[in-house]
C-alpha cells in the first residue's frame, strides 16, 4: 500500500534497554463480560524504555488490555507479569488463587496510569492533586510531598498553574497535572488509555509534547490512542488489535507504511478517509 503517514527516513533502532526481559509480559489472555469475550488470547511483551501504541476500532479491547495490565480489571485466563511476578493472583495449593490486595498493589506499585478523564479532585489545585497520593500513600512528609508535586509540575510545564483549581485549568492542563500525578509516584511504565480523546483539538497538542519528551527520557509506555502520527513518530512498536486479539505488531514502518494484512488495511484506510488525514510532508508529527 502506498505510505498513509509519513514517516521518518528510518525507523530508530532499539535501544540495548529495551532488548532485556520484558518489564510486561502478557500470556494467553482472556477476559470476558457474561457471555462477551472481550480479549481472546492476547500475548504481549513490553520492554523497559519502549513505547507501544497499541490501535485498533472501537470496542476491540484495546482499553480493557491496558486495565488487565494496570489490576483495574480481573483477567479470567491467562497470566499478566509486572517485572516478573504474576498479577492478580497466587499459587496455593497448586491451584491459582485470586492474590490479596495488599499483594495486588506490591505488584503493580511500580505501573502509572492516565485516563481518558482527568478525575482531578476538584477541591484542591494542581499541587495538591499531585501530592496527595504521595502524602497518603509514599508517606513522604509535607515538604517532601510538596517538593516533589512542584518538580512534577515543573515536569509538564505547569509548574506557573501549582495553586490553581482544576475548574481554572483548560482540558489540557488537567491532563497535565493527571500526568504529574501519575509521574510523582515515580512508575517504571506508565499505561496512557486514549489520553487526548477528551480534549478539544486544539489542545492535543501540548498533551502529545509531554508523552513525547517522557519517551524521549526513557520512560516505558504503553498507549492507547487515536493519535496515527504520535504512534508513527514515538512508538517503538505499534500492536493493532481486533476483535479482542492482536492482528499484527510491529515497528511503525510496518504498520503504516508497508501494512499488508487486510484488516489493518481497512482499518487504517477508514480511519483517515474519516479524519481526511493524509501523507503530506510533517502531517504525521501533528499536532
Amino acid at each position: 500500500m502506498n505510505a498513509i503517514v509519513d514517516m521518518p527516513s528510518s525507523s530508530p533502532a532499539p535501544t540495548s534497554s529495551a532488548q532485556g526481559t520484558p518489564l510486561v509480559q502478557v500470556r494467553g489472555l482472556h477476559k470476558r463480560y457474561g457471555e462477551v469475550e472481550v480479549l481472546r488470547g492476547v500475548d504481549l511483551d513490553i520492554r523497559k524504555s519502549e513505547v507501544v501504541c497499541i490501535i485498533g476500532p472501537s470496542g476491540s479491547g484495546k482499553s480493557t488490555l491496558l486495565r488487565c495490565i494496570a489490576a483495574l480489571e480481573t483477567y479470567d485466563e491467562g497470566e499478566v507479569r509486572i517485572e516478573g511476578d504474576l498479577l492478580g493472583y497466587t499459587e496455593r495449593n497448586g491451584q491459582r488463587v485470586r492474590a490479596s490486595h495488599g499483594e495486588i498493589n506490591r505488584v503493580r506499585r511500580n505501573v502509572g496510569m492516565v485516563f481518558q478523564q482527568f478525575n482531578l479532585w476538584p477541591h484542591m489545585t494542581a499541587l495538591g492533586n499531585v501530592s496527595e497520593a504521595l502524602l497518603r500513600v509514599r508517606r513522604l512528609s509535607r515538604d517532601e510531598a510538596r517538593s516533589r508535586a512542584l518538580a512534577m509540575l515543573e515536569t509538564v510545564g505547569l509548574a506557573h498553574k501549582a495553586d490553581a483549581y482544576p475548574a481554572k485549568l483548560s482540558g489540557g492542563q488537567q491532563q497535565r497535572v493527571a500526568i504529574a500525578r501519575a509521574l510523582a509516584m515515580e512508575p517504571h511504565i506508565m499505561l496512557f488509555d486514549e489520553p487526548t480523546s477528551a480534549l478539544d483539538p486544539e489542545l492535543v497538542g501540548e498533551v502529545l509534547q509531554v508523552m513525547k519528551q517522557l519517551a524521549r527520557d526513557g520512560m516505558t509506555m504503553a498507549v492507547v490512542t487515536h493519535e496515527m502520527g504520535f504512534a508513527a513518530r514515538v512508538a517503538d512498536k505499534v500492536v493493532f488489535i481486533d476483535q479482542g486479539q492482536i492482528a499484527v505488531q510491529g515497528a511503525p514502518r510496518e504498520i503504516f507504511h508497508d501494512a499488508g494484512q487486510p484488516r489493518l488495511r481497512q482499518f487504517l484506510q477508514n480511519y483517515f478517509d474519516r479524519n481526511a488525514f493524509w501523507a503530506r510532508s510533517g502531517e504525521a508529527d501533528a499536532p
